[in-house]
């Protein structure tokens, strides 16, 4: 049955690199949209031109009105349902009315100039989304591409990956796949930091140096791989207690509220690796710490929030989990707020030293329609003596977590 619009992957060689199926889609089209690039192909064509640079919606929504009553063919970038304007048009048309003809992707073209095989690749795009997260989407890859564009260019990326601890990384940028000014370099990313001029149209691919071994899927850090201010952190096996409460998944919004020296922090945000992570603090000392870091361990999604909560909550996106680590003698307050915005079947998890504290937040717990879970967490680590070994104890904390009732509560 023929389809009401035809959507053509095309390359940088332009007509040249099109099948008979997909000229066929060209010749028939009354109707023809695409980005100035490509619409430039085809000076021949005498029906409507839509060129997405008035609108990429506002091209949408013509290209609705027309497909009724006219033959229309999109053109866009390789396979149009890889980060293209597929997946737009879908939103507003159904499947059975749309024909997907794809190209090459630059990505396939940018692994085979690389002669590199890509089934194990990881595929991210910057645009929309910039730089923000990128080391810890890549700390699990053993090789990746990215889709650049005009505001991260690649020597920016390189920088950024740089200051987020990731050096032992190669850099395959390829250029102008297939177009006349096609090129493919290889650097270090010292080396791509300084480069200056690149073409517009690349697509970089990050390769880890081998021998390589990812990382845990719990990071479960020592205390001394975090800078602290006289020793104040959540011991490590409390961490890993609280990380386990929370049921953090790879791509959900957390909140550590009081996030001291950020070890909760960090750790959350290299589990949540698709998602982002906000500590909240109101030291300046301690404001630098969490920034200095995640910048050690690579958590660039993780944001740290300057202030008092719950003052600075309500600005933030609504979280999937919260960690309530300190309150400065505001729990109630920040209860309310951190309740009130988190998602439905979120998790919230308060560390609890004192038996007040564990007593004000099992109270305001329950005032609050949440069921709290105690955990009491009494640990012990070895240590020399006189040629043996003892355990020392840790301070005894309590965990109160709860479970926000509706939609995802288990």
């Amino acid at each position: 049955m023929k389809r009401a619009v035809a959507v053509v992957g095309i390359g940088a060689d332009g007509c040249a690199g099109l099948s008979s199926r997909a000229v066929g889609a060209v010749a028939r089209a009354r109707v023809l949209a695409g980005g100035r690039r490509h619409l430039e192909f085809f000076p021949q064509f005498r029906g409507e031109r839509i060129a997405f640079e008035q609108g990429l919606s506002v091209a949408v929504e013509r290209i609705v009105a027309l497909a009724d009553e006219e033959s229309v063919c999109v053109l866009a970038s390789g396979d149009p349902l890889f980060f293209g304007v597929g997946s737009l048009l879908l939103r507003r048309i159904r499947a059975v009315d749309l024909e997907f003809i794809p190209h090459p992707s630059s990505v396939q073209w940018a692994f085979s100039r690389a002669g590199l095989p890509w089934e194990d690749a990881a595929f991210l795009s910057l645009h929309g989304r910039g730089l923000e997260g990128l080391a810890a989407r890549l700390r699990r890859r053993r090789k990746a591409a990215l889709l650049t564009d005009g505001e991260h260019a690649p020597r920016a990326l390189a920088r950024h990956l740089i200051e987020h601890g990731e050096r032992l990384l190669t850099a395959v940028l390829c250029e102008d796949l297939c177009g006349v000014a096609e090129r493919v370099r290889s650097f270090t990313l010292e080396e791509l930091a300084m480069v200056e001029e690149v073409h517009p149209l690349c697509v970089l691919l990050l390769l880890r140096q081998e021998p390589w071994t990812p990382p845990p899927a719990i990071p479960f850090l020592s205390d001394q791989a975090f800078e602290r201010r006289r020793g104040l952190i959540t011991k490590r096996e409390l961490r890993l207690l609280a990380l386990g409460e929370l049921g953090l998944r790879e791509d959900c919004v957390a909140w550590d509220i009081g996030a001291g020296s950020g070890a909760v922090a960090v750790e959350a945000a290299l589990v949540a690796s698709e998602g982002r992570v906000y500590a909240i603090e109101a030291d300046p000392e301690c404001v630098e710490l969490c920034r200095r870091n995640a910048r050690a361990h690579g958590a660039d999604n993780l944001r740290v929030v300057a202030g008092f909560a719950p003052e600075v909550l309500c600005r933030l996106e609504a979280p999937d989990a919260v960690f309530i680590g300190g309150s400065g003698g505001r729990f109630p307050a920040i209860l309310d707020v951190a309740v009130a915005c988190l998602r439905p079947g979120g998790r919230l998890v308060a560390s609890a030293a004192t038996l007040e504290t564990l007593d004000e937040a099992r109270r305001g717990l329950a005032q609050r329609g949440l069921s709290a879970e105690i955990t009491l967490a009494t640990l012990a680590r070895s240590a020399p003596i006189g040629g043996r070994t003892r355990l020392v104890p840790l301070s005894p904390v309590h965990l109160v977590a709860a479970q926000k009732t509706g939609r995802g509560a288990a």
